[in-house]
C-alpha cells in the first residue's frame, strides 16, 4: 500500500487513536507515525503525541526527559505529554466551573471523589476531551492518543456513550456528546491497530474490529503488524565457528513459521489494510523510531519474506 497517501489521509482526520495488545509495540508505533505525520508533503503539521500509561516510557522512544503532564518539544515539529486521567478529569471540572472557590470545594468532596471514581468511562472522557480542546483552539494539526491496551482502549473509545448513559443531561453529558461525535466520525478521528503476528495479539486485534463496527459502526482504518521476524540469513545457516546454537536458528525458524500462519489469518479475516514492521535489534530510543520510520509501509508478507540480507524464502 502507498503509506504516504495513508499517512496523508490519517493526519487530516486530526485524531489517531493508536492501540493494541500490551507488549506489541504500540508506542514505538504511535512515536513512529507522529515522526512521519510532521515529515510528510513537505508541510509543518504539529503533532501532539499524548501517552496516558502511567510508566511514561514514550519520551525514551522521543528522546526527551519525563513530561510530568507538560508538553514537550521532541523537535521536527512533533510534540508529547504525558497524561494522568484523574487529573484531565480535574482540569475539565476547572474550565467547565471557572469559580475557583466552587471548584475546590467541589473538587474536595467526597461525593465528587466518589464520582469521579466510580462513573464509568469518566476518566477516559476526559483524556477524549483534552485531545479534542487542542485540536479545536488548533494548537496542534494532528493529536495522537497512544491508548491503553485493547481492552481498555476500546473502553476509551466507548467512554462518550457509556457517560452519555450513565450522566444524562448537564455538563457532562454535553461533553460526552461532544466527544461523542468525534470517536465516531471516521473523517475526524482515526484508528491504527498494532498487534504482531502471533495468536493471542491476532485474536485481540480481530475481536477489536468487530466491537468497533458493533459499538461505533465504523472499521479500524490501519493494522499495523509489528515486530515481524526476519529471514534466516545465509551467513547464519551455515556450518561454520561463527554459526549461532541450533536451538536459537531453530526457534527463530519457528518463530518465522508462526508469523506466517497468523498473517495469513489476518488476510482472511482483517477487514481493512495492513502494514508490516521488522523486528529490529535496537535499543528503544529515537534510533529506533527513525529506523521504523524508514521501514513502515511494507506488505507484512512481503516484509516477512525480504526483511533482512539473506533469502526470504519458506521458514
Amino acid at each position: 500500500m502507498d503509506i504516504e497517501r495513508q499517512i496523508a489521509d490519517l493526519s487530516r482526520r486530526g485524531f489517531l487513536v493508536v492501540t493494541g495488545k500490551g507488549g506489541v509495540g504500540k508506542s514505538a508505533v504511535a512515536a513512529t507515525l507522529g515522526r512521519l505525520m510532521v515529515r510528510q508533503g513537505g508541510r509543518s503539521i504539529r503533532t501532539l503525541v499524548i501517552e496516558v500509561d502511567p510508566r511514561e516510557n514514550l519520551h525514551q522512544l522521543l528522546g526527551t526527559p519525563p513530561s510530568g503532564g507538560e508538553i514537550l518539544d521532541a523537535g521536527g515539529g512533533l510534540f508529547l505529554q504525558h497524561l494522568k486521567p484523574r487529573s484531565v478529569v480535574d482540569r475539565v471540572i476547572e474550565e467547565r466551573v471557572r469559580l475557583g472557590a466552587v471548584v475546590r470545594r467541589v473538587q474536595a468532596s467526597p461525593v465528587y471523589q466518589h464520582f469521579v471514581d466510580g462513573c464509568p468511562g469518566l476518566k477516559e472522557m476526559a483524556v477524549l476531551e483534552h485531545a479534542r480542546r487542542l485540536l479545536d483552539e488548533r494548537r496542534f494539526d494532528v493529536v495522537i492518543l497512544d491508548a491503553p491496551a485493547t481492552g481498555h482502549g476500546v473502553s476509551l473509545l466507548r467512554a462518550p456513550l457509556v457517560v452519555a448513559e450513565a450522566v444524562g443531561d448537564g455538563p457532562f453529558g454535553r461533553i460526552a456528546a461532544e466527544i461523542g461525535e468525534l470517536v465516531a466520525h471516521p473523517e475526524r478521528c482515526g484508528v491504527v491497530v498494532v498487534t504482531q503476528a502471533e495468536e493471542m495479539p491476532v485474536q485481540e486485534a480481530v475481536e477489536l474490529a468487530a466491537v468497533l463496527d458493533e459499538h461505533l459502526r465504523r472499521e479500524p482504518d490501519l493494522l499495523v503488524v509489528n515486530a515481524l521476524y526476519p529471514p534466516v540469513t545465509a551467513e547464519v545457516d551455515a556450518d561454520g565457528p561463527d554459526r549461532p546454537p541450533a536451538e536459537l536458528v531453530d526457534l527463530w525458524r519457528r518463530r518465522r513459521a508462526i508469523n506466517r500462519r497468523e498473517l495469513e489469518r489476518l488476510a482472511r479475516d482483517w477487514p481493512g489494510p495492513m502494514v508490516g514492521l521488522p523486528l529490529l535489534p535496537m535499543p528503544r530510543g529515537p534510533e529506533l523510531v527513525s529506523a521504523l520510520a524508514a521501514c513502515l509501509g511494507s506488505d507484512p508478507v512481503r516484509a516477512l519474506g525480504s526483511v533482512g540480507t539473506g533469502e526470504g524464502g519458506a521458514p
